[in-house]
């Protein structure tokens, strides 16, 4: 057993909140892989040198928010990306009705270029930094509905390229975790409303002008590291904005 491992009770907090900090690095640092179990709690309880119990309280956090999953019978896993069981805590955009959809996605750019101020900012980047660029449009039910404009760290995403966006299987943030090794875990948003530019009322087939929902995301990682800033449009004639609680 690591002696840095064994938890000591933290000044005014829980040690399940220590325990928990623990394993979220250990997960950062890729100790256990997306998809793979974690130790047996008897052997994570004595390498913490704490009570299951305690290890318990840490793991259903982590299961709660969605880093971990239990499968009966199995074990627990650290959770992976995918599209039917992770989509909906990240992409916010349903119908009137409630109905969620899955989006059609359609890469319409992609470039390497240096970080504007508010890029660098919001990914803790120094100023002009290089990041690649891509734009997305979506569709929902058919209808042009989203407009994504999204910045990432070229060297966090080196190898990144058009082709790998457009040919992949699964979700974007599947992408960054399989092939870039960072796990988002949280995002952080803000929204107000717009008129729409001239090209990306092209994109969404309505005049210039006319109003919008603009979405400012980062998306962060095990380690509380933002890797992803994006500008979302969204014509709300036929949809809404809603999000989970706690994403």
């Amino acid at each position: 057993m690591d002696r840095h491992d064994v938890i000591t009770a933290p000044a005014g907090g829980p040690i399940f909140k220590e325990v928990k900090r623990k394993m979220l690095a250990a997960l950062a640092a890729g100790e256990w892989k997306p998809g793979e179990a974690i130790p047996a709690e008897p052997r994570l309880a004595e390498r913490f040198g704490i009570a299951i119990g305690t290890l318990r309280k840490a793991i259903d956090e982590l299961v709660a928010e969605n880093v971990l999953l239990r499968q009966q019978g199995r074990g627990t896993f650290v959770a992976t990306h995918t599209r039917d069981r992770m989509l909906f805590l990240f992409f916010n955009i349903i119908r009137h009705d409630g109905v969620k959809e899955y989006p059609q996605v359609e890469l319409v750019s992609f470039r390497k270029g240096r970080a504007d101020d508010e890029t660098a900012e919001r990914l803790q980047l120094a100023a002009r930094a290089p990041v690649f660029g891509y734009r997305n449009a979506l569709r929902l039910g058919g209808k042009p509905v989203i407009v994504d404009d999204i910045s990432v760290s070229a060297e966090l995403f080196a190898g990144l390229t058009a082709e790998r966006l457009r040919e992949r299987a699964n979700t974007i943030y599947h992408l960054y975790q399989h092939g870039f090794g960072l796990s988002v875990v949280r995002t952080a948003e803000t929204v107000r409303a717009v008129g729409a530019p001239e090209d990306v009322a092209h994109l969404l087939e309505v005049p210039e002008g006319s109003p919008l929902l603009m979405i400012r995301r980062v998306a962060f990682t095990l380690d509380d590291r933002p890797v992803e800033f994006r500008r979302s449009y969204v014509n709300t004639a036929g949809h809404e904005y809603q999000r989970e609680p706690g994403y």
